[in-house]
């Protein structure tokens, strides 16, 4: 039987572990924390809850010495009905009650040769009219840079390697490949960064199995993105890279709101909206038909943004994993 009180304490020392360390990396700013609730309605459910509605703890960084923005939020959010985006690919749920908690957090960092960051790990269940409880955990991290840098990507693609090896030899090969699949601008024909892990209706293991790679990955992202920070944070720049950065900022916009399942799960459902946009990033710029500079280093962002296999090429990184 799942447990879903286990799952929301994990969840929630999760955005409190992350929101510690991230402020001890940025050492200037603060996370500040708005506390929200979503009515909906009144009356018991079987399995989600007392009652429909929920609420979160959203938490934004402003203006620090490493991140421009950040924003970690923690939701555990119910309703009475199912919104289209979540039916799409489960019609058998249409009309079904639901419970939603997870952990979602993107980071702009201010020197353009960071890059944004993304994770989220989830949990969703929801009660047909006939049957059981149907549950499932989906997640997983994202890294999109403008400066790319080899070492930093086959760092960041090794710990997610390490993490899913204890769960299975095709874990780590079939959860990359969903992610490059999933963070993929059609429209531009491009990938959004270098990808990572994403996973979704993650059940076939069972409650146990599965909630512990949820909490593998939700305790990776840390160990990936920290010693990339720890490595570039310093590089010099000047007004050429912060142009690039906000220009590139405006694939990441049109990712989050064109095609992103979250963002329109979010909407559709009646959430917070500011909880929700909190990952656009606060400055951005649009530029019809730019072009870069060809041999330039804004080129080369090009090579990085195809799908590939990162860990079976030569070369590897020295990073240590965080604390060590």
């Amino acid at each position: 039987m799942p447990q879903i009180a286990a799952v929301e304490a994990y969840l929630r020392g999760l955005q409190d572990r992350i929101s510690a360390a991230l402020e001890q990396a940025d050492g200037a700013a603060r996370f500040a924390e708005e506390t929200w609730v979503r009515p909906e309605g009144s009356g018991p459910s079987r399995d989600i809850g007392p009652s429909l509605g929920g609420g979160g703890r959203s938490r934004v960084m402003k203006e620090g010495a490493l991140f421009e923005q950040a924003g970690i939020g923690f939701s555990d959010v119910s309703g009475a009905t199912l919104p289209a985006s979540a039916t799409a690919h489960r019609p058998e749920l249409a009309g079904a009650p639901w419970r939603a908690l997870g952990v979602s957090l993107v980071l702009h960092p201010r020197n353009p040769h960071l890059p944004i960051s993304h994770a989220n790990v989830r949990y969703f269940q929801a009660e047909p009219r006939d049957g059981p409880p149907i549950w499932w955990f989906g997640g997983g991290f994202d890294l999109t840079p403008f400066y790319p840098v080899l070492d930093d990507v086959r760092h960041w693609h090794r710990v997610a390697r390490d993490l899913c090896a204890p769960f299975g030899p095709t874990r780590y090969a079939e959860h990359k490949a969903w992610c490059d699949r999933y963070f993929f601008l059609k429209h531009r024909n491009e990938a959004r960064g270098v990808g990572g892990l994403f996973f979704d209706d993650l059940n076939a293991d069972g409650f146990e199995r599965s909630f512990a790679y949820q909490r593998a990955v939700g305790d990776g992202f840390l160990d990936a993105y920290l010693p990339i920070v720890a490595a570039r944070r310093d590089t010099p720049h000047g007004e050429r890279e912060r142009e690039f950065q906000l220009y590139r900022r405006g694939r990441y916009v049109e990712f989050n709101l064109v095609w992103d399942r979250g963002t329109l799960f979010g909407l559709q459902s009646g959430g917070r909206t500011e909880s929700i946009l909190m990952s656009l990033p606060p400055r951005v710029r649009w530029e019809v038909g730019y072009t870069p500079e060809p041999g330039s280093a804004e080129a080369r962002l090009a090579e990085f943004l195809v799908p590939r296999d990162w860990l079976g090429e030569e070369g590897e990184s020295g990073f240590p994993r965080s604390g060590q």
